[in-house]
């Protein structure tokens, strides 16, 4: 860890210097002892890194600010970089730097409605309630709608956190989604094998939730691993409530979660959240939401 900006700058250099083909070849976190490392390696697609694979970091960082990097040569791309590949990079960037490359990333998920077309922003309503009273969430569902918020998701976090408190929110949002045919999708925030269970109970489920870390860890201290998340996936689309499209996971990510479940493996907290997008990225999130300095 560099303690001075003469420190930090040297360290810079030398990162910038290294190939951007040594991180498929040295594993931060050990393949053998890590599903997110397992994911990362074994879904690199080769053909998606051909274009860059003879670059340095340093290299990559002036061709993501060159015109040569557009929003669909970024796309093409996308699958052949790896999350260590990015968090590198983005730490010998400026924040205008990252701006730049930033508009040109295009990312668009659907369920009832679309999130991430141009000159548009979206927006959580997140009606919740001291003790998840019926009549107080209700209440604050309409007034946010009133004020145009709640297109991303309506999502709640519930105050007493188990399967039939769960479902009763999720059936409360549900009639009124259904009501005033509204374009949107809810989602309580509970633990992802509580939504499981939701499912298999009836609940109308939308979208389902987790906090999720970029080991594994850390995602064991959260009390799930990747096949959890995989199951859940399946349920809710097995639902098929989706009316555009049937991105059904929402995320929720944290730097800092790692280190605080001391499940880093020595990683920096930048390297760790990359390596949840990673995660986020195998299941195609509609959303995904960064809390940092929030969870850790």
């Amino acid at each position: 860890m560099a303690e001075t900006a003469e420190q930090r700058a040297v360290a810079q250099l030398l990162l910038a210097e290294v190939p951007l083909k040594n991180f498929l070849n040295e594993a931060l976190v050990p393949y053998e002892e890590d599903e997110v490392t397992r994911l990362i390696i074994d879904e690199h697609d080769v053909n998606a890194f051909e274009p860059i694979s003879h670059m340095t970091i340093g290299d990559f960082r002036n061709w993501l600010l060159s015109d040569k990097a557009s929003s669909d040569m970024l796309n093409q791309i996308r699958a052949g970089v790896t999350p260590e590949m990015a968090a590198a990079v983005s730490k010998i960037m400026r924040n205008q730097d990252l701006i730049l490359v930033a508009q040109k990333c295009r990312v668009v998920s659907a369920f009832r409605n679309t999130i991430g077309l141009p000159k548009r922003l979206s927006t959580r309503l997140q009606p919740n309630h001291p003790t998840d009273d019926v009549n107080g969430i209700a209440a604050s569902i309409l007034d946010g709608l009133l004020y145009g918020s709640g297109d991303a998701v309506i999502g709640i976090n519930p105050a007493t956190d188990n399967v039939a408190q769960a479902t009763r929110l999720m059936q409360l949002m549900d009639e009124v989604i259904s009501l005033y045919e509204i374009p949107t999708q809810s989602c309580v925030l509970t633990h992802v094998t509580n939504t499981i269970e939701c499912i298999e109970n009836g609940a109308p489920v939308d979208l389902v939730f987790q906090s999720i870390g970029g080991t594994e860890k850390t995602n064991s201290s959260f009390g799930f691993n990747l096949a959890t998340l995989a199951e859940a996936q399946q349920a809710a689309l097995s639902l098929n409530r989706g009316t555009v499209g049937q991105n059904v996971m929402y995320f929720e990510t944290g730097q800092g979660s790692a280190l605080s479940a001391n499940a880093h493996h020595g990683l920096d907290q930048q390297t760790c959240e990359a390596r949840a997008y990673a995660v986020a990225r195998k299941f195609n999130p509609l959303l995904v939401n960064t809390v940092v300095g929030f969870i850790g």
